[in-house]
């Protein structure tokens, strides 16, 4: 029987709560699909901080490096200064394991609400490619003068052949293998950020051309924003930058229903990969077991996925279809049912 070892960071807030729930779900999954999920649970967060001043020692970090994936809850603490957790913890995470994709599915599931009008699932279902080390994101720059009238702040973004490459071939090669649309839209800002988005655009064109079975199409950001509310049926899959798709990603959860069912996957292909929902910790939820577990359970998904349990993964989603099906809505508090609940329900149309 095949096993995975998966860490386990429940996080902040109600992290631990949903990932509780997604846990439960993939151990039903691989129950059913013959293979064991080895859960090693980390301690990490505002808690242990707040405790200890640890964010993430160097030997919990080697010993991430030695397992198969990363399940994480949620980082972000009432109680620590915002920036903190997510430069120490999450940002250091994919810089150290060279998570350098980041891959987010925007998928509108039958009966989940959509505020656009006259857009249903098939309209939305798409995927952003976002580069994950480079960009703004490094933390290059500095002061200078700080403090006085005459105080400089540089924030400089750092783009480099190598990961503005490895970014676009994995936007191509996942294209070729979603086999859907078949199309790449580079989104950028080439009028305005000439040297960056010059590079990232020569690169797109050299690559594009080693891919002739797959159309090609470029997009502002601005006009990006614009076309995934008007016509969001127009992409398949986006790549772009770390800042941009940052903005974008979450443009998309809303037009897929909220954050109770956007996931993400933090992805180094051939290294350790980390799967998390990006609704936040929602601190004044934790412990109310109202906050949805969904995005939790399809950040689980496409772990399962990633590990090419591709059976296991596609069930747990016609899983969770049915109990979309069974709640009054994906926001907190008003889902006509618990988090465990939602859990329990997904667990049951799984078996």
């Amino acid at each position: 029987m095949k096993k995975y070892d998966i860490a386990v960071i429940g996080g902040d807030g109600t992290g631990p709560e949903v990932i509780a729930e997604g846990k439960k779900v993939l151990a039903a999954a691989a129950r059913k699909f013959g293979f064991k999920l080895n859960w090693v649970e980390y301690d990490l967060g505002g808690e242990r901080y707040k405790r200890t001043g640890e964010i993430l020692p160097d030997s919990v970090l080697a010993e991430l490096r030695k397992l198969d994936a990363i399940y994480l809850g949620a980082i972000g603490h009432p109680d620590v200064k915002p920036g903190v957790l997510e430069k120490g913890l999450l940002l250091r995470l994919r810089f150290e394991l060279d998570q350098y994709i980041n891959l987010r599915p925007v998928k509108l599931y039958p009966g989940v609400d959509c505020p656009l009008k006259d857009k249903g699932p098939k309209e939305i279902d798409f995927v952003v490619v976002r580069e994950n080390t480079e960009g703004l994101y490094v933390g290059s720059g500095g002061f200078l003068k700080k403090g006085t009238r005459d105080e400089v702040a540089l924030q400089v973004s750092i783009n480099t052949r190598k990961g503005v490459e490895r970014c676009i071939r994995f936007a191509f090669e996942y294209c070729k293998q979603r086999n859907k649309g078949k199309k790449v839209t580079l989104c950028g800002k080439t009028n305005v950020l000439t040297f960056a988005w010059d590079l990232w655009e020569r690169t797109f064109q050299e690559l594009a051309a080693q891919f002739p079975n797959i159309r090609t199409d470029y997009a502002h950001v601005d006009a990006t924003c614009m076309w995934m509310v008007k016509n969001p049926e127009w992409f398949d899959v986006i790549v772009t930058d770390n800042m941009l798709g940052d903005i974008i990603t979450d443009l998309g959860a809303m037009i897929q229903g909220g954050m109770g069912v956007a996931a993400v996957g933090n992805l180094n292909p051939e290294g350790v990969s980390m799967f998390e929902p990006i609704g936040g910790s929602a601190p004044k939820y934790t412990g109310k077991g109202m906050i949805n577990p969904l995005a939790a359970i399809f950040a689980g998904m496409m772990m399962l996925e990633h590990l090419g349990e591709k059976k296991a993964a596609k069930a747990v989603e016609q899983a969770a279809i049915k109990t979309i099906g069974r709640m009054s809505s994906m926001s907190a508090g008003r889902m006509g049912m618990s988090t465990s609940q939602v859990g329990d329900c997904v667990v049951k149309a799984l078996e």
